[in-house]
């Protein structure tokens, strides 16, 4: 890119209102320079120093790196992809995690200043590829996780053959290593659409060459458009290296190969799609409109473009033919100090937490910082940290995939499966209609046959429909129902459940360990004076009743709960054998409306608090040898404060498991 828009109809289509930004390409969609002859005169007339700068590099161009870190001259040799003997191989060194919902796709923009005919500069780059594959290199800048790098074109500035022989040369640093990368043409590498025939380009980034890519699925039969299929994730994801212009045939042959992958998600990166405005924001170019309509807007796949060619970067979001967004990002740099120091910009996805965090770097530069060999100007450009250069994009990536790759619902899991050695009672509430009342004389029988059965109670006064069955439930829960309270206090309402006088649980101290096991969720009317220190799951019998008078207890309180305080924080409140106390733990704020998996763990000596099988940090290191009994019943929803009916829970509960061992987080019922 040079500084006007590229769109084929120059300043004139800008000039009539053109949606692209005011920065442009004045070369149009020609090759930015066609012979040494001409590159030479403009260099005459520049003066001589301007021919060959030097810069931090010295006036020596350094084709290759030594393998240490060194630039090292060099000229080109019969090896395809330009390897030097100075370059030892680097075979074995790509093994990205695969799996891990944390990774990184980098971008590197217009590196045509580093490949400018005599001023071949190729460091900056060799620099930013060591960055890559080196998992030393990378642990510094938060990206262990590289799974795809991906140029956005104008890989050199005169599209000549003696350009690509030195970016061949920096390339081969991705070969040797069985790097998954993408190259595509911009306008200084060809001229014309991907119909052009052969040229420097592809005889450099050629269709043998991709095809030794791990990544590697596919070509256009020109050979300028290719498909990149990598793992990450735990999924699958392509990346389309789109030419500089599409012809119709390469049109149809990127709306092909996405048909023939319809689950996969997709980025598309070309050189020219949007450019930038002072804002920061970002506008389709003439030809960029024509990609949305030709390709983008109805692949419901295409959630991300990256493009280069204009500066400076920006970024636009743009709601498809479905509906959903697609992110649409320029980026490029060679506007900046040393021809942007080949910068490269890191999507660090994080599927956890359904964002993707964008940072913006010249890994050279760092390199020349911890040498200190840094000066001022370099020294501007070794992070970017403007807001269109770092900054995060919140993705409900489930959600975003769902058309065309839904999560198909986890299936209910036989009441059998969930019976564990050790399991003592299992309650799931899957029968019965959904939005049916529990009515009077229900009996919701213990799964394990050991007789824990529940019934029901309800607070004298309360209004119909206090405790109702659904189909809703935890995506992970076993049984594919819960029911849901309408329960308050203050004054204290609704219907709760409780074990059968004769329970054999009712008397279990579990003195070698136990695990208890509930789904639940509050609803977005939960209110914290009205609904709580309520209780999913509590024992009658207070501390008094216990003889608990140590420090910490309190007289009134039930000697087991296991409930939510007035923030919506889990609390675990139990007396030990062993203690004249309580021991509590307690977990972060939940949210209201989410479906949670909660977990106490107790090996006989600690007791561990899980949410959705992450262990809390408010856990007790006390002993706590098992729990007080006074053979009273355990209730399900209802909480007692001195012995009487004090608050009933207002929510959902699902599937409810009690052990008498300590189980592990891949034991839970959500594992």
């Amino acid at each position: 890119m040079d500084r006007s828009p590229a769109t084929g109809a120059g300043h004139d289509e800008h000039a009539a209102g053109c949606a692209c930004p005011r920065t442009a390409d004045l070369d149009g969609d020609g090759i930015a320079a066609s012979s040494r002859r001409t590159f030479l005169q403009r260099a005459s007339a520049l003066g001589a120093g301007a021919a060959g700068a030097t810069g931090l590099l010295g006036a020596a161009p350094a084709y290759a790196s030594d393998g240490n870190g060194n630039a090292a001259a060099g000229g080109a040799d019969d090896d395809p992809y330009g390897r030097t003997t100075m370059e030892p191989a680097a075979r074995g060194k790509w093994s990205p995690d695969p799996d891990n919902p944390r990774f990184t796709v980098v971008v590197m923009p217009d590196t045509q200043y580093m490949f400018d005919q005599d001023r071949i500069h190729p460091v900056p780059v060799e620099a930013s590829f060591r960055y890559v594959l080196d998992p030393k290199g990378r642990a510094g800048g938060n990206d262990p996780n590289i799974v795809f790098l991906a140029h956005l074109g104008d890989v050199t500035n005169n599209g000549l053959a003696e350009e690509f022989t030195a970016a061949t040369k920096a390339f081969g640093m991705l070969d040797r290593a069985g790097a998954s990368y993408a190259v595509l043409a911009g306008n200084h590498d060809v001229h014309g659409d991907d119909q052009r025939g052969g040229t420097p380009y592809l005889d450099t980034f050629s269709v043998a060459r991709a095809r030794k890519r791990p990544s590697y699925h596919a070509s256009s039969p020109d050979g300028y458009n290719t498909a990149h299929i990598f793992r990450a994730g735990g999924r699958k994801w392509m990346l389309l290296a789109l030419d500089w212009r599409l012809s119709d045939a390469g049109f149809a042959w990127a709306n092909a190969v996405i048909a023939d992958n319809p689950t996969l998600p997709v980025i598309v990166t070309t050189h020219e799609i949007v450019g930038s405005y002072d804002d920061g924001t970002a506008g389709l170019s003439g030809y960029g409109q024509q990609m949305w309509d030709r390709l983008i807007k109805d692949n419901d796949q295409i959630f991300l473009t990256l493009n280069g060619h204009y500066w400076p970067p920006g970024s636009t979001v743009m709601k498809n033919t479905a509906g959903h967004d697609v992110h649409l990002h320029i980026t490029n740099y060679q506007d900046r100090y040393y021809g942007g120091a080949g910068m490269i910009r890191s999507y660090r996805f994080d599927l956890d937490r359904g964002r993707i965090d964008v940072a913006t770097f010249s890994p050279w530069i760092r390199e020349l910082a911890a040498k200190k060999q840094m000066n001022a100007l370099a020294s501007q450009e070794l992070e970017l940290t403007s807001s269109v250069d770092y900054f995060s994009m919140e993705i409900d990536f489930d959600e975003r995939f769902s058309g065309f790759a839904p999560i198909p619902p986890r299936k209910p899991r036989p009441a059998r499966r969930m019976l564990l050695p050790g399991t003592l009672a299992y309650w799931r509430f899957d029968e019965g209609g959904s939005g049916t009342d529990v009515a009077d004389g229900t009996v919701v029988k213990d799964r394990t046959g050991n007789g824990n059965d529940l019934v029901l109670r309800t607070v004298p006064g309360t209004s119909a429909h206090a405790l109702v069955r659904t189909d809703d439930h935890h995506p992970d829960q076993p049984g594919h129902g819960s029911l849901v309270f309408a329960g308050q206090g203050n004054p204290v309402s609704g219907s709760y459940l409780q074990t059968i006088d004769r329970a054999p649980i009712n008397r279990e101290t579990f003195a070698r360990g136990y695990t208890f096991e509930a789904f639940f969720k509050v609803p977005a009317d939960w209110d914290g004076g009205r609904n709580g220190w309520s209780s999913m799951l509590s024992r009658v019998g207070t501390a008094a009743q216990a003889g608990k008078n140590g420090p910490g207890s309190t007289a009134e309180e039930p000697i087991l709960t296991l409930g939510l305080s007035s923030s919506i924080e889990l609390q675990w409140n139990a007396y030990p054998l062993n203690q004249d106390g309580a021991t509590t733990a307690w977990s972060h704020l939940l949210q209201k409306e989410e479906w949670w998996h909660v977990a106490v763990v107790n090996d006989g000596r600690i007791s561990k608090l899980y949410v959705n099988g992450c262990e809390e940090g408010r856990n007790p290191t006390s002993t706590a040898i098992g729990l007080t009994a006074l053979d009273m019943p355990f209730l399900l929803g209802g909480y007692q404060w001195n012995g009487k009916i004090d608050q009933v829970f207002h929510g959902s509960i699902g599937d409810v498991r009690i052990t008498n061992r300590a189980l592990s987080p891949a034991q839970f019922m959500n594992a």
